[in-house]
């Protein structure tokens, strides 16, 4: 199983680090620890989260320790990963809330007896400050100022807080104090983990490899999945919920999802990659919620979407136009075609001959960002995909 593992994790991951040494960590059988810090800060799971989640369960099947991180303290600094500005600082409260639910939601994946879950505060909220500037001597600002977030933001004159300076020492010395082999994440990371290694080594221990895996994009198409951004798919909401917003991702993400998030392989997994997209794509939210729900859920969800597809008469062809947000819709439908001028389109609005997802609208409303179906009288369509 080592070796199918491996290959498992080279075909996935968009970078391994160190290959050699982890290869041949995993076909000697040696038992690892393998490290997923979370930063709690915003309740619930979403399926971006299934990326890595999929490979931690795959390292429990093949006998080996998940440690997940649940970040407490890390998330009252904010991880700077990815970020043109500062994150607001979160209160504990808000973090721990958030944290309950991810420990309840975690086990729709991982297995309970090969999970060792730690909250970093147990470490970090325990150091004094000696303590704090001898982990800071580990580096120097130089290194942690190379990562490309924070070279944005120096060439852009945008203020970097200097708590913000601390995270990946402290992210860093979460690798330490659980004497982490491997540690996994997405691409906006890389720095991080990388950065755990120097720390490691400072501290006498043999360095975690490392490997990173791809963002999955939330149901806008263009950004990452995220609650903030409104563009997630939770985990645990409604079958319904699950299937609707799958099948209103855009065309060019439903092979991405398949292959990340699904759950399939294999034979199966061609199978839908063969199919017509919308097919395809039913196939994909007909599969997310069996995951997470059940078949019978899934069956259940395909037939009441399928019911209100034809209730509303949905062509199975609408042509798509993205858009940038905000947008109302009055402009949306001028831009798209839909209507020839602004008068027209506020017109159709007055009498009532324009829905928006199905339903009739009466105002100049904004376009949430995502998937958008516009109907205009009988006969027109719009899928618009506003970014």
């Amino acid at each position: 199983m080592s070796r199918e593992l491996f290959e498992r994790l080279r075909k996935r991951a968009v970078e391994i680090h160190v290959e050699d040494h982890l290869r041949a960590r995993l076909e000697r059988g040696d038992p690892l620890r393998v490290k997923l810090g979370l930063d709690p800060t915003a309740p619930d799971l979403h399926v971006g989260h299934l990326v890595v989640l999929d490979v931690l369960r795959a390292f429990q099947d093949d006998g080996h320790t998940v440690v997940l991180i649940v970040g407490d303290f890390t998330a009252m600094i904010g991880d700077p990963s990815g970020r043109s500005e500062t994150r607001p600082i979160l209160t504990r409260e808000q973090v721990d809330a958030a944290a309950r639910t991810y420990l309840d939601q975690i086990h729709l994946v991982l297995d309970r007896e090969r999970l060792e879950v730690r909250r970093n505060s147990e470490w970090l909220g325990e150091m004094k400050g000696a303590d704090v500037l001898r982990l800071l001597g580990k580096a120097t600002l130089q290194q942690v100022l190379q990562r490309e977030d924070f070279a944005d933001r120096l060439k852009a004159g945008t203020p970097i807080g200097a708590h913000e300076i601390l995270y990946p020492f402290n992210q860093a010395y979460d690798s330490v104090a659980v004497h982490a082999d491997v540690e996994i994440g997405g691409t906006d990371q890389l720095f991080n983990l990388l950065f755990g290694r120097e720390i490691q080594k400072a501290y006498g221990q043999e360095p975690q490899d490392i490997a990173v895996f791809p963002l999955l994009e939330g149901t806008d198409g263009s950004m990452k999945m995220g609650k903030s951004l409104g563009n997630y798919i939770g985990l645990t909401e409604p079958p319904e919920e699950i299937y609707g917003k799958t099948m209103s991702i855009p065309d060019p993400l439903i092979e991405k999802y398949l292959r990340l998030v699904s759950g399939l392989e294999g034979p199966g997994l061609d199978a839908v990659l063969a199919m017509k997209p919308r097919d395809a794509k039913a196939a994909l939210a007909r599969q997310l919620v069996k995951r997470l729900h059940g078949e019978e859920a899934g069956a259940r969800a395909e037939a009441d979407f399928e019911s209100k597809f034809r209730k509303h008469e949905l062509p199975e062809e609408i042509p798509e136009f993205e858009t940038g947000f905000p947008i109302r819709l009055v402009e949306a439908m001028v831009k798209s075609g839909l209507a020839k001028s602004n008068a027209e389109a506020k017109r159709l609005i007055e009498q009532r001959g324009v829905k928006v997802d199905g339903a009739v609208v009466t105002g100049d409303d904004p376009l949430k960002p995502g998937s958008v179906v516009v109907q205009v009288g009988k006969r027109r369509w719009m899928r618009f995909v506003v970014k």
